[in-house]
């Protein structure tokens, strides 16, 4: 597991520094220098979207800053939630006077920070509203649902919510539909090869090479089960059984597919992924609107990936298609 890095105390900083001189239409602001933000100004009488997150995912969190999607994203040190001071950093270039919704993973961590932070922000007026991403299927039970974790099905409640936003919604609205598109996505995902921290000299697990972990989390968390691996073919449809199980679908209905590769996953391998996915839900009669396959929401150098499911209504759906850029998602 070689890396292209300097040191390794300076890697997020070093990172931002490159991701906003790539893209122009990002900026990194805030005292904490840990926020970026859209370049343009605020648009009057626009509810705010904020993120955040550990760096290590890209492009999740702050690669999803952009019009139509979210405006300003605190990040951490890898694998660990943002700082409350990045946290209120972030709110604060995202107000504009309207509120601001908080829309991240459901993290421990990452939640107590925002909790704090909203706390303090509400010292000078700013009204915000918290959505949490629990996605992930093998994380807790459907009668727990609540402890799920947030992984790559977050990304459609920033398509969403940012959408409805840029409406000029009010800030209830828009949490409203941050919400009902958490609700209605279901993710699941499989690890093949670990990953290793700039800071660390080992993987964060072990894996035989013969092995596979079906449901392990984007931090290397424990999943369901291990096996021999499998085929590309039997491995899908054993994600989709799982994600069925918590999300029925029938005949006539609509979704958008996400087929997430972890990092170190080929492109190749992600479409022969989808190819199977997209033939199975056919075989159920339903039908894939907006799919999406690629490196979507990464951890680090992990190989793997993840299948996500939104199940779509006709409000979902105008929201997911309405035009939107960030760096790494382009609709309309």
């Amino acid at each position: 597991m070689k890396k292209l890095i300097n040191a390794p105390e300076n890697y997020v900083t070093e990172m931002l520094e490159g991701l906003v001189a790539c893209h122009p239409s990002l900026t990194i602001c805030g005292d904490s220098q840990r926020v970026v933000r859209r370049s343009a100004e605020n648009t009057p009488g626009k509810v705010g979207i904020v993120s955040g997150g550990g760096s290590g995912h890209l492009p999740l969190f702050t690669g999803y800053v952009g019009q139509g999607f979210i405006d300003a994203c605190a990040i951490g040190n890898v694998f660990e939630g943002p700082a409350i001071d990045s946290c209120v950093d972030a709110i604060n270039a995202a107000d504009s006077g309207q509120g601001v919704l908080l829309l991240f993973g459901n993290y421990g961590g990452d939640r107590m920070n925002f909790e704090m932070a909203s706390e303090l922000v509400a010292m000078d007026d700013i009204v915000t509203a918290t959505v949490l991403g629990n996605d992930d299927v093998a994380s807790a039970s459907p009668e727990e649902a609540s402890k799920r974790r947030g992984v790559a099905g977050l990304i459609y409640a920033y398509k969403i919510a940012g959408a409805k936003a840029e409406q000029l919604a009010t800030l209830e609205e828009v949490a409203r539909v941050a919400q009902k598109a958490v609700d209605a996505t279901r993710s699941i995902g499989i690890a093949l090869a670990p990953c290793r921290l700039p800071s660390s000299t080992e993987p964060n697990f072990q894996i035989h090479d013969n092995e596979m972990e079906m449901g392990m989390g984007i931090h290397g968390e424990p999943g369901l089960w291990r096996s021999e691996l499998k085929s590309a073919d039997e491995t899908v449809a054993e994600m989709l059984n799982l994600i069925l199980a918590d999300l029925p679908l029938a005949a006539g209905d609509r979704v958008s597919v996400l087929l997430n590769g972890l990092g170190a996953t080929p492109l190749e391998e992600l479409f022969i992924l989808f190819r199977r996915a997209n033939q199975l839900l056919a075989d159920r009669g339903v039908e894939v609107v907006a799919p999406i396959v690629g490196n979507m929401a990464t951890s680090m150098e992990m190989a793997g990936a993840s299948l996500s499911i939104l199940k779509l209504d006709d409000e979902l759906e105008a929201l997911l298609t309405a035009p939107g850029v960030c760096p790494f998602w382009r609709v309309g």
